[in-house]
Order: structure tokens, then sequence, then C-alpha cells
């Protein structure tokens, strides 16, 4: 997704919450992955959620479980996360708002992006950056 979106983090009750919200706020679940189902088996619980879009409206809320050894914290439990098709733009402006601040996970690729990093900037809001792969590499990856 192109833009900047909310991302929330959860600490295993990501799915009930999630469901929650789609209840409350007339929303529709549009993507839900759970850790066994990825290439990133034993980072949660297999039940658990490693990504999800929920759609409200015209915007996009995104959510996951963070694995145990990361757990998500009541008040820093949200990110802004920006989505590009330019990976050298996106990596300037990791590069750029990482100035003064703490990277958490440095910009990789990783199996369902061309680039994607994550960081604390330095008045203590909490980024994610991700570069979608090109589609047909994407529809390989899902294959």
């Amino acid at each position: 997704m192109i833009g900047v979106q909310p991302y929330l983090a959860f600490n295993g009750n990501c799915e009930e919450a999630i469901n929650f919200y789609k209840d409350a706020l007339g929303g529709e679940l549009l993507y839900v992955q759970h850790y066994g189902e990825s290439p990133m088996k034993g980072m949660g619980p297999d039940g658990n959620v490693m990504h999800c879009t929920l759609k409200v409206g015209d915007t996009h809320i995104m959510a996951c479980d963070n694995p145990a050894d990361n757990p998500a914290t009541s008040g820093s439990n949200i990110s802004l996360a920006i989505g590009s098709n330019d990976p050298e733009g996106a990596t300037a402006m990791f590069e750029k708002m990482s100035d003064g601040g703490t990277v958490t996970m440095p910009m990789q690729q990783t199996f369902w992006a061309e680039r994607f990093g994550m960081l604390t900037d330095k008045f203590g809001v909490n980024w994610m950056f991700n570069c979608d792969k090109p589609e047909s590499d994407h529809a390989k990856a899902t294959a």
C-alpha cells in the first residue's frame, strides 16, 4: 500500500482485537496471515497473526501479534507504516528518518517485500517502511 497507515501490535490477541474493531467500526477484514502459514514459523505461536489488514471506510488499519521476544506495550504498540513502490526512495526516507533515532530492523529484502525496515525516530514515534516486490515476484512468492 502506498501512503501512511496505522499499524497496531498485540501480544497474542490480535485476531480477537481486529474482529472487535471490524464489528464495532463496520470494517472489512481484507487479509490475515498467521505465523504458522508463513516462512517466519517460530517467531510466534502458529495461530498468532503475523499480519492482517482491516478496511474501515477509505482507510486501512494493519495489525499483528508481536513475537514473544519483542512484546507490545500499551502506549507504544502503534507504528506508522509507509508503503512505497520505489526501493531507492524508501531506503532514502528510512535513512533520513533514522537520523537521531533507533533502527530496530535495518532496511533489507524479506519474503514479502523488496525492502523493509523499522525504526523509532528521535521523537519516539515508531515507523515501518515497506517497499513491495514487483508484482511478478510477489505472485511467485505466494504461489
